[in-house]
């Protein structure tokens, strides 16, 4: 059985690299005003209207105005809940009904096994991509590996032996929703594949635009 394939066509398909760069900015940024996104696409605001006009025309964007000091408020874009399809996700449907089908015929510790059995054939398949050493390159290195597999992920801040991976996007949102072991499962993955240790301090999941995780070398205190 393959659990948690990702498609990612729907974002592919469709859209100008103009568009679709406006998209993933948005989905990594949250909200940009116009200014800030013609800087980021190196076009005209008015060349860059065009194309969020035609994007909240099909119901993916949506504008709201701040003032702008001096003259007129300046508009702001971010993205609608319509757009969400657009990003990478697993398979929902077909995955959760294998899911819920092994519950109740196997109970739910089954569906936990079948986690860290998935989780442990990540491990596997990537270990050997993980520097043996530098925290930093470590998690840059994990980033990579996340960011090809739909969760939108980039290395963040770093500190005194501390880094910060942030991931925008959860192509398994569905069964981590409905099987919350999942982001506990991966987390493990995590320390494992790094040896180091993990803290999740904001999660999709659980509301928030993104999830970040703070990654520390062994035996280093975590920074609140």
């Amino acid at each position: 059985m393959v659990i948690f394939e990702v498609d990612t066509g729907a974002l592919d398909a469709g859209f100008s690299s103009t568009k679709k760069q406006i998209l993933l900015t948005l989905k990594r940024s949250g909200s940009v005003s116009l200014g800030d996104l013609a800087r980021i696409l190196g076009i005209s605001k008015m060349a860059t209207l065009k194309h969020v006009t035609a994007l909240e025309a099909r119901g993916l964007l949506e504008r709201s105005s701040r003032p702008g000091g001096r003259g007129r408020p300046r508009a702001f874009f971010a993205l609608t809940e319509g757009s969400k399809s657009l990003f990478p996700e697993a398979y929902t449907h077909m995955t959760l009904c294998a899911l819920r089908f092994i519950e109740e015929k196997l109970g739910r510790k089954a569906i936990v096994r079948l986690l860290e059995q998935r989780a442990q054939e990540v491990l596997d398949t990537n270990r050997r991509r993980i520097p043996s050493e530098g925290l930093r390159e470590k998690v840059s290195e994990l980033a990579k590996i996340r960011d090809e597999g739909g969760y939108m992920a980039e290395l963040g801040r770093s500190g005194k032996n501390t880094v910060e991976m942030l991931e925008h996007n959860c192509p398994i949102m569905a069964v981590a929703q409905e099987y919350p072991e999942a982001c506990g499962i991966e987390r493990e993955m995590f320390q494992k594949l790094l040896r180091a240790d993990v803290e999740t301090s904001h999660r999709v999941v659980a509301g928030d635009p993104v999830c970040r995780f703070l990654i520390r070398g062994r035996g280093a205190s975590m920074p609140r």
